[in-house]
């Protein structure tokens, strides 16, 4: 469990979904802001610094895309949990690459929903504890552990938290078989098997940010039928 006082924001134009997760929330301590817009949802992250965003995809004024765009090309690592009508859409992945860390599919399951949010607390304490330890190094890709930063020919790549985790966990068992399950136990911190397109997706976006070669992979490799094998 995290401790209480965490701060999650909703950008939701629903006021029935709002409530829901606003009572929730309350039952687990948590604070939760809320706002009906994309542009009060972007002005809301950026103010208040939330440790978790809860964004719609569709929203008014400015979509939940937009949003989340946004905010990773400021820089900022707050897990973004995306709300989307359909879960075989085409904004589901674009909605990953562009940086967010999960998504809940509506209408959603209120235990589900907190069960993915506190994974995702869980997860953020653990990576704000960490000290630095060491870093990998692997022909034209360097990945430091301790500062956090991965290193493509020596220019920075831009990872979100969970991409960082994810690569990082990948590359300390170079030639190892990690299955999705258990990455979305490791790197998620789903104590369940879920059913998610997250981790393909989180792949596909770390391969066209750190291989020579998206369409011929260097470093992350696929096992099909199990997961992903990292190779220096």
């Amino acid at each position: 469990m995290t401790g209480a006082g965490k701060t999650i924001l909703i950008v939701e134009d629903d006021a029935p979904s709002r409530e829901v997760v606003r009572l929730a929330c309350s039952a687990q301590n948590h604070t939760l802001l809320e706002a009906a817009n994309g542009v009060d949802g972007l002005a809301a992250a950026r103010e208040q610094n939330p440790d978790l965003i809860i964004l719609d995809i569709n929203l008014p004024g400015m979509s939940g895309l937009d949003v989340c765009r946004r905010l990773r090309s400021e820089g900022a690592r707050v897990p973004i949990i995306m709300l989307t009508a359909k879960a075989d859409t085409i904004d589901v992945v674009v909605g990953l690459e562009l940086g967010a860390d999960d998504y809940v599919t509506k209408p959603f399951e209120v235990r589900e929903l907190m069960a993915r949010i506190g994974a995702h607390l869980r997860r953020s304490e653990i990576s704000s504890q960490e000290q630095p330890r060491d870093r990998f190094e692997f022909p034209g890709l360097t990945i430091d552990l301790g500062r956090r930063q991965a290193f493509r020919d020596g220019d920075e790549v831009m990872l979100t938290l969970t991409e960082f985790n994810l690569l990082a966990l990948l590359a300390s068992r170079p030639g190892q078989v990690m299955s999705r399950g258990e990455l979305l136990r490791r790197v998620w911190g789903y104590e369940v098997e879920i059913e998610t397109r997250t981790v393909d997706a989180h792949v596909y976006r770390l391969r066209r940010k750190i291989e020579p070669d998206a369409e011929k992979p260097t470093y992350i490799h696929s096992v099909p039928g199990i997961g992903y094998r990292f190779s220096g």
